[in-house]
């Protein structure tokens, strides 16, 4: 009879369980004692269901006896998860898909790795990339640009990995069992770096600084290794694009364009964010003027859709309708709000992800981060707290269960 009961509870457990859609609702039911514990297992949980991502924030190298420990924040419910990343330490971070992308910082080596569960694949060095040498960046973890995953290793092992590497940032991928980097190729001599891809109806889509975007097909058992140009946003060759993102969201293209990320001269009177960070001066630059100090920090986002069916017709909306975009060092993301209590809709959430300008400070990057409003302009914080770091600032990454 106590094994029935035992039994007969553990049952009711997996179905009350399984009535959650939040992974922080689910995780919580999972700590409350021992038997809901041993419920709360990956199976007895919808995995399919959309996620919202988690900020996770650098290491506390304070902290010299737990240092390989990552906090994650959950926007929902302002929760703080704490867990033990060995494998992610002292390591830049991309992600996509709830992996995470992991760089040495000294050594540039790489990984794919799933923060939550361990599980990991070695890639191939970056020096296995096509003429390594002569596109080295100033760091080896600066070397990967933007990291996204074709489909999730958990699912299937038929996935392709395509980075944006190098200092002139091309298009490269890898497949399961490769040994090096395969570039995709371009057949044009007007090359201009790509700024972030994403991957969308069995095609890998990119933005360069230029504004263009191009597919490239590298997904099938003959991949063609080649891009080209499908769409052009209304920018001259002389205008000045500071970041772009491209999004995937309710099966159309967004290109995002984002302002005030380089680091700039100012006066003291200007409205730009202020960056109280102790900046490096290099060998080649000049003193400041008096009334003049150096200031970064993301100012507004323009939105373009690009439709595919119209000949990559491209048109400027403020309006996202029930949609957030999540950007920064994690793949562009698109998530519907009315499934995720407290995020905002026609909002955009965004991490300082953009290198050049906080390499610039001995403290790093982190505080360029923000809710930008697409209706009205203005920005609120998304996380209270300060959180550094000069190789790996916070970043979003979706959670999923191991």
């Amino acid at each position: 009879m106590a094994q029935e009961m035992r039994e007969l509870q553990h049952d009711l457990l997996v179905l009350i369980g399984r009535r959650f859609n939040l992974i922080e609702d689910y995780l919580n039911f999972g700590t409350v004692c021992k038997s809901w514990h041993s419920a709360a297992t990956k199976n007895n949980f919808n995995s399919e269901l959309p996620r919202v991502p988690w900020l996770m924030l650098p290491e506390e190298e304070e902290d010299k006896r737990d240092s390989c420990c990552r906090k994650f924040f959950s926007l929902y419910n302002d929760m703080i998860l704490k867990k033990r990343i060995p494998k992610a330490r002292g390591k830049r971070c991309l992600e996509s898909m709830g992996w995470l992308i992991t760089v040495g910082k000294d050594e540039g080596e790489a990984s794919l790795l799933h923060p939550f569960s361990g599980v990991q694949f070695e890639l191939p060095h970056q020096n296995t990339t096509k003429d390594f040498d002569e596109h080295e960046t100033g760091y080896p973890f600066t070397f990967f640009r933007k990291a996204v995953l074709s489909a999730s290793p958990f699912y299937t092992s038929d996935f392709v990995l395509m980075v944006i590497e190098g200092g002139i940032r091309f298009l490269s991928f890898w497949r399961p069992g490769d040994l090096r980097w395969t570039r995709v190729s371009w057949d044009r001599s007007d090359h201009t770096p790509f700024v972030d891809v994403v991957y969308f109806n069995g095609r890998f889509y990119a933005v360069d600084y230029s504004g263009r975007v191009l597919v490239c097909d590298v997904a099938g058992p003959e991949p063609t290794k080649k891009s080209h140009i499908i769409a052009q946003l209304p920018f001259g060759p002389r205008d000045r694009l500071d970041h772009l993102y491209i999004v995937e969201s309710l099966g159309s293209l967004f290109i995002v364009v984002r302002d005030g990320v380089q680091i700039s001269q100012v006066k003291d009177d200007c409205d730009r964010m202020r960056i109280p960070l102790t900046y490096i001066v290099g060998e080649n630059e000049e003193e400041l003027r008096d009334g003049e100090e150096l200031r970064y920090g993301t100012k507004q986002f323009r939105v373009f859709k690009v439709d595919l069916a119209a000949a990559g017709k491209v048109t400027e909306t403020r309006e996202l309708g029930e949609r957030a975009f999540f950007l920064g060092a994690n793949a562009s993301l698109s998530v519907q709000t009315s499934q995720f209590p407290g995020i905002k809709p026609n909002h955009i959430y965004f991490t300082d992800d953009f290198f050049e300008s906080y390499l610039g400070f001995v403290e790093g990057g982190g505080l360029d981060m923000g809710v930008f409003n697409l209706a009205d302009g203005s920005i609120q914080m998304h996380y209270e707290g300060v959180s550094l770091s000069r190789v790996c600032p916070p970043t979003w990454v979706t959670p999923t269960l191991c």
